[in-house]
């Protein structure tokens, strides 16, 4: 990632540090146990952490281990040979490595592509602009197998995504497939992250503390660790220990909103390592761009009343999408915009 920039340094000097706790460690879940056991066992995670680990989950090994030989054969090139898909304000989908954003105090370096090649977006979040545009992945030249590698991989973990879905609907007490058709034409993508060591660990975040705005996250990453989640319970930061062959399932904003805030998205921020680099792949599962997102009616009634307005997910991700790229004139959207107090 270059240099260390003194104004960097000099931007990091006061960020406030907070507590990590290293006792109590996040669910991990067996997906090849009994359906009734499974669907118990994810609610009570959904529910008590926001967050848990999956094993047995389907997803060949061989796959994960080819996608994480070519991320690391793509950010092991030039800087300039990377920027050559570099993303930007017209098309977030590609090479970003922290330059020229708001976002100057993550350490790393990440490669963004589409699950479906092509999609559309809402031009604007300003709610009267019907316009779309077009994202479309920027695929690299070399490694010669990285985009096949890469395509592979996501319909492995696609069909993950879905049946965890599947399971966290029926937890809710849904149909099983109740939100399945909000993916048609999905805005999902799968983001390859590479965080450098850092001789700065104090100073700087991998990844600041945030919360997911999907409906699901499922990450993938290495035996270096480094993510932390902030434990309902208490608020503390708890260390994710990473769990071979494993994958980490977080809730996002959009199913903490079809639950009614049963479900809570939770915080959770990524730590740099001095020594090691660090390889990180999440999956983040978008509805399409015409989702209205709102509490689900089955679970709102008198005594539970919606605590949100709903809103278009289009909208939102066009919003968050612009405010990557420069500093906006109104706060960065998130869902408690649009909470109703009941």
């Amino acid at each position: 990632m270059g240099d260390i920039d003194p104004a960097f340094i000099q931007s990091t000097e006061h960020r406030p540090t907070a507590k990590v706790v290293e006792a109590g460690e996040i669910p991990i879940i067996d997906l090849s146990e009994s359906r009734e056991e499974l669907i118990s066992k994810i609610g009570k995670a959904c529910e008590e952490w926001g967050f848990f680990q999956v094993i047995n989950h389907g997803v060949p090994s061989e796959v994960s281990r080819k996608i994480e030989v070519v991320a690391k054969e793509f950010f092991e090139q030039s800087t300039e040979e990377k920027r050559k898909v570099k993303r930007d304000e017209v098309n977030a989908m590609g090479y970003h490595d922290g330059e020229n954003t708001k976002n100057v105090r993550d350490w790393k370096e990440v490669f963004d592509f589409l699950v479906e090649n092509t999609t559309q977006v809402p031009s604007s979040h300003e709610p009267h602009d019907v316009e779309l545009r077009t994202l479309s992945n920027q695929w690299p030249q070399y490694p010669p197998d990285f985009r096949k590698t890469l395509e592979e991989y996501t319909r492995e973990v696609e069909k993950l995504a879905y049946n965890l879905l599947e399971l966290i609907s029926l937890s809710l007490g849904l149909v099983a497939d109740k939100f399945h058709g909000c993916f048609k034409n999905q805005l999902s993508l799968v983001r390859l992250n590479h965080y450098p060591p850092c001789p700065f660990p104090d100073l700087a975040l991998g990844v600041g503390h945030h919360k997911d705005s999907c409906a699901l996250t499922v990450l993938a990453q290495d035996d270096v660790g480094g993510l932390q989640v902030k434990r309902k319970s208490d608020g503390e930061w708890i260390p994710v220990k990473p769990t071979p062959h494993a994958f980490i399932i977080n809730v996002g904003d959009v199913v903490q909103v079809w639950s009614n805030d049963k479900y809570e998205s939770v915080e959770h921020r990524v730590v740099v390592n001095t020594e090691k680099e660090r390889f990180s792949i999440p999956f983040f599962f978008f509805p399409a761009h015409h989702v209205m997102v709102k509490p689900v009616e089955e679970l709102v009634n008198e005594q539970n009343p919606a605590r949100y307005r709903e809103y278009n997910f289009g909208k939102f991700y066009a919003n968050r999408n612009r405010s990557d790229f420069k500093k906006r004139d109104v706060e960065n959207i998130q869902i408690h915009h649009f909470r109703i107090h009941v």
